[in-house]
């Protein structure tokens, strides 16, 4: 699979099927008590999650690993996170940390690294999309996320994204 294929436009339709594979896989193992969305990506997936697991407790942290949202950014040398004092208090809690796309694993390794150091009691994370082609985690991407909806080894477009094609946003809308 390599990185500079065509991208894949996922429309509203693999949204819901990503989030419905999350949703079963998650609640074979137990449903969390907090959904953690990481900024800005994985709010729509981390909303849809807490509908579909009636989980009401859904918070945020913003961690960034690019200088901007272009296709192929250039990464910082770390995730930087600006506001992790956001998760609050999560002692004892069992926390799903969600994002829309892991590339190279690293923005998700220290958004969960967050939720621990804020006190959770088990962390698990969720992504829509892993992108394989970019991944450079020191494991294997399918241990070192707990549930992938889909993989691909390419970049990815999601519906709600302003570079999004019109088919994309029309397909399968809600």
């Amino acid at each position: 699979m390599a990185a500079d294929r065509a991208p894949r436009n996922l429309t509203w339709g693999d949204i819901e099927t990503q989030t419905g594979r999350i949703a079963s896989a998650t609640g074979e193992v137990g449903i969390p008590h907090t959904i953690v969305a990481v900024v800005r990506g994985g709010m729509v997936p981390a909303v849809l999650l807490a509908h579909r697991l009636a989980v009401r407790d859904v918070r945020a942290v913003e961690v960034t690993h690019t200088v901007d949202d272009s296709t192929n950014a250039a990464k910082t040398a770390r995730p930087v996170a600006r506001n992790a004092a956001s998760l609050g208090n999560l002692s004892g809690l069992d926390v799903l940390v969600v994002d829309d796309v892991a590339g190279t694993g690293d923005t998700l390794a220290a958004s969960v690294r967050l939720a621990e150091q804020a006190g959770a009691a088990r962390v698990r994370s969720a992504v829509l999309v892993l992108n394989e082609a970019n991944w450079t985690g020191d494991r294997r991407p399918h241990e070192a996320v707990t549930c992938i909806g889909e993989t691909v080894g390419c970049w990815v477009v999601f519906p709600w994204e302003e570079n999004a094609p019109a088919s994309a946003e029309r397909e399968g809308s809600p």
